[in-house]
């Protein structure tokens, strides 16, 4: 009877010790899949049917440990639909990214100063994104049937996830800018030629357009204050080639001043009716808070930057001084 008794725990302990070594293998084994490999779990995808999926391409030997497995663990079934990136670690730590919902990211950057034609365009081919709304009814959702879209998105880099919309990406960067506006708007200047936040907003953009260097916001936004304040047309390029549209061939043409359009800064008394790009928040704080200076006029130097000037003796001597800088470069060319 003892022999009996021992041979009985012998092969228990036997049976264990295979089962520990097979449990041990399924633990440490790896998942086949090449680096970096992105594989979708679809909504309503199974346990079983992932491993089935899984050993169809030869990433896992087979099936039966994992699903005994999951009958000792049952939370590696909680699996959450979505985009991952696989990799060559063990098949129960891609499983349990997949549990946790650890879907691979991608990312969409908003310029500054870029349109919002050039926005549409680039998120339309952002990867994986799921385009949902058209113009018309982003407007409407985002800003409204009142005002036009433009200006309202802050320039960021927004991350989303595989089959997320444009619209819950455009989104956060409306809201964004909506906090940005709202809080500089809170803090501008008392004498400020600007009765709301939006003509702060359409400003701004202007600005933006204005200079690439950004010490230079605060001398671009005094002009335009003053300019504002001394009831002197804006006389902006920017505008003037952002109501051309598409139709600009990158230069501007005599006919394009003298054409009366509502961006024509030349030609209209105040601000044009929308921002004309995506203003930086920096563009911003320069369009509520510009510094008082008594400059009315700037010119480009040719090197980035611009020369101001406070009167237009001044200014047209800055733009002769500009002519000849370019004049002696095309004899370099």
């Amino acid at each position: 009877m003892l022999r009996v008794i021992i041979s009985i725990v012998l092969l228990a302990l036997l049976v264990t010790g295979v089962v520990y070594q097979q449990l041990q293998a399924t633990i440490n084994s790896r998942l086949k899949a090449p680096a970096n490999t992105l594989f979708e779990v679809k909504k309503g995808t199974g346990f079983n049917q992932l491993c089935q999926q899984w050993q169809a391409k030869k990433w896992l030997d087979e099936c039966l440990r994992y699903q005994i497995l999951a009958k000792l663990d049952p939370t590696l079934t909680d699996l959450k639909a979505g985009l991952y990136q696989l990799d060559n670690a063990t098949v129960l730590d891609n499983i349990r990214q997949i549990n946790q919902g650890k879907q691979v990211s991608f990312s969409f950057t908003i310029i500054e100063g870029q349109s919002l034609r050039d926005v549409l365009a680039a998120i339309s081919k952002a990867q994986y994104l799921r385009q949902d709304l058209s113009l018309s009814e982003l407007s409407q959702q985002i800003v409204g049937s009142d005002q036009h879209l433009e200006g309202w998105l802050f320039p960021d880099t927004y991350y989303y996830h595989a089959n997320d919309t444009t619209s819950s990406v455009l989104k956060r960067a409306h809201k964004i800018m909506q906090n940005v506006l709202d809080e500089a708007w809170q803090k501008r200047a008392a004498d400020l030629p600007l009765k709301t936040a939006y003509e702060a907003l359409i400003m701004a953009s202007i600005i933006e357009k204005e200079t690439g260097l950004a010490s230079e916001r605060p001398l671009i936004a005094s002009v335009f204050t003053n300019r504002l304040n001394t009831n002197m047309r804006l006389q902006t390029d920017p505008t003037v080639i952002y109501g051309i549209g598409a139709d600009f061939d990158g230069d501007i043409k005599r006919k394009d001043l003298i054409n009366h359009t509502p961006y024509n800064t030349y030609k209209i008394n105040g601000l044009p009716p929308t921002p004309i790009a995506m203003p930086s928040k920096a563009a911003i704080l320069a369009a509520v808070n510009p510094p008082e200076t008594e400059y009315l006029y700037f010119v480009a130097k040719g090197d980035g930057s611009h020369q101001f000037s406070k009167t237009l003796k001044e200014h047209n001597k800055a733009v002769q001084d500009y002519l000849r800088y370019q004049k002696q470069l095309s004899k370099l060319e």
